[in-house]
Order: structure tokens, then sequence, then C-alpha cells
């Protein structure tokens, strides 16, 4: 079974509303379920009471350049203060059938300022954002109907193994498992 099979099974019977935005239903969201497990902005699930918490955003230039390949992998990082990107994306690389393909596409990602209305990709863990959180974790604390989880709303950077740690913790303890 392909990845797609895979997520089909797991949704079998699950209505799937996509480009739905929450904020913009969330009347209709709230009254449809017992418990909702939030990933954006915990500030923002509150309506921003104690503030807004700072993130960093990102820019995206994607360019189709006349090579077969341009760095030999999906994803390389660029961590030197001169270069003003963070990684270039080949997308080519991330399926084996595009390989062949005589060009090839990238994607260069670049450090942006945030402001509402931008995607908030990741979080600023200084000493004024991190006590401004622990307000909304406080708040969270009260409200039973909601788990917040991933980067926004746990207000912290997760790598990929770590978010499945943390979401499969999070099951247990819903379920009240110890194992």
């Amino acid at each position: 079974m392909d990845i797609l099979g895979i997520i089909e099974k797991m949704l079998d019977g699950i209505e799937v509303k996509l480009n739905y935005d929450f904020f913009d239903n969330r009347k209709e969201l709230e009254n449809i379920a017992d418990k909702i497990i939030f990933t954006g902005p915990i500030d923002k699930f509150y309506d921003y009471k104690f503030g807004e918490l700072e993130y960093r955003s990102l820019r995206f230039e994607t360019e189709i350049l006349d090579k077969e390949n341009y760095q030999g992998n999906a994803v390389v990082n660029y961590t030197e203060y001169e270069v003003p990107y963070t990684r270039i994306i080949e997308h080519k690389h991330f399926e084996l059938d595009a390989k062949e393909n005589p060009k090839t596409v990238i994607t260069r990602e670049y450090p942006d300022k945030w402001v509402q209305g931008k995607e908030p990709y990741y979080t600023i863990n200084d000493e004024k954002n991190n006590s401004l959180y622990q307000k909304y974790v406080e708040l969270a604390k009260a409200d039973k109907n909601v788990i917040f989880g991933g980067r926004l709303g746990q207000y912290k950077y997760f790598d990929m193994d770590k978010v499945i740690v943390e979401a499969l913790n999070c099951v247990r303890k819903e379920l009240n498992l110890n194992n």
C-alpha cells in the first residue's frame, strides 16, 4: 500500500474539509467536536488576550533551471552569514520519476519578518515571548476542550521526529495510557 492509500484508510469515514479556516468557522467547528486539536498560534486562538507572540516568517523564490540537477539533494541548508537564504529545496529529488527530467525546479528559502497576515513559521523564544506564552499556557490549562500542539500551539521549535513523539505522548495522555 502506498502513502496515499494509508492516509485514505486512516481517514475512512471522517469528513475532511480543505481550505476551511478555523477562525472563519469557529462556532460551527467548536460545536461539532468534544475536543479540538489546535496547531495554529495559541495567541490567535485566544484573540491575543495578553498580546501578540512574535514569530519569524519565510519568503520563497522558485526558479526553473535548464539543467538536470542543481545540488544533488532534495534539501541543502546554508548557515553561512554571507548567504542570504537558509536553504535550497530541489523538488525533483523527492520523487524518483522526476529525476530524468532535463530541467529542475529549485526554491530558495529566505528568513522574513513576520507581521499579521504572513505565515508564522518559527517562534522567537526569548524571555519576553516565553513569559507571554506562559500566560497563554495558564489560560489553556483551564480549557479542557482544546489540545494545543505543534510549533505554533506549543510555541517552540520541533524537529519532525520530536513532533511525532510529542503527538504520541499527547494521545497516551488523552487515553490515560501509561505505556
